[in-house]
């Protein structure tokens, strides 16, 4: 009998990657960069720009990188926008790209015949910690103008349903990949436990926690991987700039990724047999 020899999938993960910090030359020699390092894909995890940038950089992965990105957003995607808005704009620039895919918009993708990838921006949901007496103030509060239109009484429900629509989005695809799939790899932007909201070597305080993760989207999560005991999740999310690993459960794995605004970088590089 003769075995046929499976190929690899060479896949790059970025978080945080802030182009809107470098100039457009910067920014594309950076895209470029990625096309000689023979990855055949890649995942980002959020913040890639603004909103009044975003099109242009993806465009710089469109025109430059020829590769399958697939990618979610964060919280500085919408900076100088609205959320629909800016969604709105994702979506089109990607039904348009052969390369470009908002993970929101693009269901299960098969990595191989075992492990796929599902993907959400998440949002910080304000339900750990101690949202209450928080001091914390992020610019997201000043510069999306969703939270402005919020303002401080109508902050935390804006959070809340945020939270809420990315866990109801993540819990729907999850019931059909655990039936087809024994490896689910998840993209987010906010961590969503506190073992992996990092910053600077430790789990955010109190005080940060409720602007830094996703109960919603750690509750959804963890109750799929606890009956799914045949199965294997792996989490890949940002937000925080630091990096951290930490095992919720014996089948549920999540990585946080680092980042410094200006230098951006590829966080790993994962091999997958197909």
């Amino acid at each position: 009998m003769t075995s046929t020899k499976r190929k690899i999938l060479h896949c790059g993960w970025l978080t945080d990657i802030h182009l809107e910090f470098l100039t457009n030359k910067e920014a594309a020699a950076f895209v470029e960069s990625l096309a000689y390092k023979g990855l055949g894909c890649l995942w980002i995890t959020g913040d890639i720009s603004t909103a009044h940038q975003i099109e242009d950089h993806l465009q710089l992965f469109e025109k430059l990188y020829k590769t399958p990105v697939y990618f979610v957003l964060g919280n500085h995607d919408y900076y100088g926008g609205d959320i629909e808005s800016v969604r709105s704009i994702v979506k089109k620039k990607c039904q348009r790209s052969k390369w470009l895919h908002w993970l929101p918009s693009s269901g299960i993708v098969p990595l191989n015949n075992d492990t796929c990838l599902i993907g959400h921006d998440g949002w910080s949901d304000g339900r750990l910690g101690n949202y209450k007496d928080s001091k914390v103030l992020l610019n997201d509060y000043l510069k999306i103008q969703d939270f402005v239109q919020a303002g401080g009484v109508g902050r935390l429900a804006l959070l809340n349903r945020l939270g809420d629509q990315a866990a109801s989005y993540i819990r729907g695809r999850l019931l059909v990949a655990l039936e087809q799939y024994s490896h689910i790899i998840i993209l987010t932007h906010v961590p969503p436990f506190i073992e992996a909201c990092w910053h600077e070597g430790e789990i955010s305080t109190d005080d940060w926690l409720p602007h830094f993760s996703c109960q919603a989207m750690g509750d959804v999560l963890k109750g799929s991987m606890r009956t799914a005991h045949d199965k294997q999740m792996t989490v890949f999310c940002g937000h925080t700039h630091s990096f951290g690993e930490c095992q919720i459960l014996p089948n549920l794995l999540v990585k946080t990724g680092e980042a410094k605004y200006g230098a951006p970088k590829i966080q790993e590089i994962f091999k997958i047999s197909y």
